[in-house]
């Protein structure tokens, strides 16, 4: 265990103290155990739709327990410390990880300390500013897993959001597949087309899809979902609604179809999965997954670590239609 001299002990970290209301806090860190490590932040990313829903104060009562992150603190609604995509270099620690880059499911904050098995090592050919979508290509990851597709289906993905795109790319992948991002906003079609997949407006798109996934966190995108789905096909569920009461269409054909609506979450491994993948191998192959240089076009905006409070009241105020990741800058 070694550290350079002069190691600041107190941190800065963005704490929702109330709904519509963050704030950065001074914090002092402790010091690192032998197991530990002390990681100065680089980049944090912020999760646009959960991340929006907690600022907002609209996670549950039900789901206060299982939507805590890792390394939260606090409480649901408020005061709470939030999030997951954060990036870092590692300053105190076991030699092997010294000095290295690191992706950590931890909350905004410009230094932390938390066991060495908590810290994942970035691959060689990843930039540690891309690097904050590992959680949402995590989630991607688990989805297509849950969704299961088959070489030469047709795929349509409804919400051109971050996750929504990283989900058709991965699909796009697929040997004969054919795949498509439905979305309201015309302005999706070249990042869809960028990464290899068409585009479509939910009144253009392609009926008869083998599997469609919805991931526009909009009770009228799940309509489209199931307009879209052909006979026997899943509808794979990925947005997250919080309080909101979604009404679905199951009257029509949803019955006569045969359809499948089903939910994907990424606080466990896929069901197929379970029995050979942990979390961190899931991680990893996100990380690995993340070397294509087209993904950074998924990074739209990029604001200095004392802007984030005001960043995140401007998203949930839906002042930044166009922003897929923001990623924060801690330099």
């Amino acid at each position: 265990m070694s550290a350079p001299p002069m190691l600041s002990r107190v941190a800065q970290a963005c704490w929702l103290v109330e709904p519509g209301c963050a704030e950065w806090r001074q914090e002092a860190l402790p010091t690192p155990g032998d197991h530990e490590v002390l990681v100065r932040t680089l980049h944090s990313g912020i999760s646009r739709g959960t991340e929006v829903l907690v600022f907002r104060g609209h996670v549950p009562a039900s789901e206060h327990q299982r939507m805590r992150a890792p390394f939260q603190a606090g409480d649901f609604p408020a005061p709470v410390k939030y999030g997951y995509n954060s990036v870092g270099i590692v300053e105190q620690g076991p030699a092997e990880l010294l000095g290295q880059a690191v992706f950590c499911l931890y909350p905004h904050q410009t230094r932390y300390v938390v066991p060495a098995d908590a810290v994942h090592l970035l691959p060689a050919n990843l930039p540690p500013a891309r690097a904050v979508l590992a959680a949402n290509l995590e989630t991607a990851v688990n989805a297509l897993w849950d969704a299961s597709p088959r070489v030469g289906d047709r795929i349509a993905v409804v919400g051109g959001g971050t996750v929504g795109l990283l989900v058709a790319w991965l699909a796009g992948q697929l040997p004969g597949s054919v795949v498509e991002v439905v979305d309201t906003n015309p302005a999706r079609r070249g990042l869809a087309e960028q990464l290899g997949v068409s585009f479509a407006s939910p009144e253009s798109a392609m009926p008869e899809a083998d599997l469609v996934v919805h991931a526009s966190g909009r009770p009228e995108g799940l309509t489209t979902a199931l307009r879209l789905a052909a006979f026997e096909a899943t509808v794979l569920e990925m947005s997250w609604f919080g309080e909101q009461a979604v009404s679905v269409p199951l009257g029509g054909a949803f019955h006569a179809r045969r359809l499948t609506l089903k939910s994907s979450q990424v606080g466990q491994v896929a069901t197929e999965q379970r029995g050979r993948w942990t979390y961190r191998r899931r991680m990893a192959l996100a990380l690995s997954l993340l070397g294509d240089p087209r993904l950074d076009a998924l990074i739209t905006d990029a604001s200095p670590f004392a802007e984030l409070p005001s960043v995140l009241a401007q998203l949930a105020a839906g002042a930044n239609d166009h922003t897929l990741c923001h990623r924060i800058d801690y330099f």
